[in-house]
């Protein structure tokens, strides 16, 4: 998964504090707040519109979140004063994950032609909870192209075991073979 340096870099940040002071859950729910609030259309479009004075947009951070407590509220105001207000999805989903890690807990997506019954799932995820050693949370899309097969995407990796790529492969070789 390729995801954006900054909302990286501000995640692990935040992990590194909420760590530090046995908030990861907490922040997690901070996180998803001005996540969801500055998703919002009302909050989101003047927060991205360039002619709004900077001092009307934290007040309308300061608004919008005046349940959070004072350094998450910084967060978000940070965002705004930096211009990025955009990254924080990407913040709180980068934060999510760092936290299912240490909890050891791994995101599979799983990509198949066809729909997967329940007990197909049942056991692909039971056999890479042993492959992989961590609790696995199965994320199952079907997508007609692959063919058959299946791909599977954990963390930046993925493995292609598609009908797909298989004959792209073999498309491939045979471009290359001397007649």
């Amino acid at each position: 998964m390729i995801r954006n340096p900054a909302a990286k870099r501000y995640a692990e940040a935040i992990f590194q504090l909420a760590k530090e002071q046995g908030r990861l859950e907490e922040w997690a729910q901070n996180l998803e707040i001005i996540a969801q609030a500055m998703g919002q259309p009302d909050v989101a479009r003047p927060l991205e519109d360039a002619r709004l004075p900077t001092e009307v947009k934290i007040r309308i951070v300061e608004e919008a979140m005046s349940g959070l407590d004072g350094l998450a509220l910084n967060l978000a105001k940070l965002l705004v004063l930096k211009g990025r207000p955009s990254l924080a999805p990407d913040i709180a989903r980068v934060y999510r994950e760092m936290v299912e890690r240490e909890k050891g807990v791994i995101h599979v997506r799983v990509l198949t032609a066809i729909p997967l019954t329940r007990d197909e799932q049942k056991g692909l995820k039971q056999r890479l909870e042993e492959a992989l050693r961590r609790s696995v949370v199965l994320e199952v899309a079907v997508d007609e192209e692959i063919v058959g097969g299946i791909v599977l995407q954990i963390g930046d990796r993925v493995i292609d075991a598609s009908t797909r790529a298989q004959l792209e492969a073999l498309r491939r070789h045979l471009a290359e073979a001397r007649v």
